[in-house]
């Protein structure tokens, strides 16, 4: 099934209302999903469908913020793609933001930023004068995801400065 971005957006919200929580060690719990720390090399995370059974395979090292970003955007690939990762045996990503032509990587990353980002105060600090930068360390995130976010908020109808945002900041 083909996700839009505003689909993602949706559903990000529809997660949110449910589950009333932003945490994603919280959210996969609740979710039905299992979390298994894999001391991986490169790879950062893994989203698999095993008999019915939904995992995220996350490298154990990660930085707590690389943590959660990672784990909600495989929980992206969950709510999103679920039926995809079925057919193809799951998916795996040595870096998540680079997303290129990968539309599923994008949405993934989309609902990554609805989820740990409230619009609310994201445009507090944009209204403060802070660039995506002093955000990002404000909010304890990445400026990449910031930057992501900055730029849905102007697909919805915000004026904002476009910010750059390296693809391949996860590698």
């Amino acid at each position: 099934m083909m996700i839009r971005t505003e689909d993602a957006v949706r559903m990000a919200g529809r997660v949110l209302r449910r589950y009333g929580t932003r945490d994603p060690d919280r959210l996969a719990q609740e979710m039905g999903i299992i979390v298994m720390a894999r001391p991986f090399v490169k790879q950062k995370g893994a989203y698999k469908v095993i008999e019915r059974n939904r995992f995220i395979f996350i490298k154990e090292d990660l930085h707590p913020v690389m943590h959660d970003i990672v784990l909600l955007h495989e929980i992206g690939h969950d709510t999103l793609h679920r039926d995809e990762a079925v057919s193809t045996g799951g998916f795996q990503e040595f870096n998540i933001f680079d997303m290129g032509n990968r539309r599923m990587e994008y949405e993934a990353n989309i609902f990554a930023a609805q989820i740990s980002l409230p619009d609310d105060e994201i445009l507090e600090y944009i209204y403060r004068g802070y660039d995506v930068g002093q955000i990002a360390r404000a909010m304890d995130s990445d400026i990449n995801l910031v930057a992501l976010k900055v730029a849905e908020l102007n697909r919805q109808g915000y004026s904002f400065r476009e910010q750059d945002f390296r693809g391949d900041f996860l590698k």
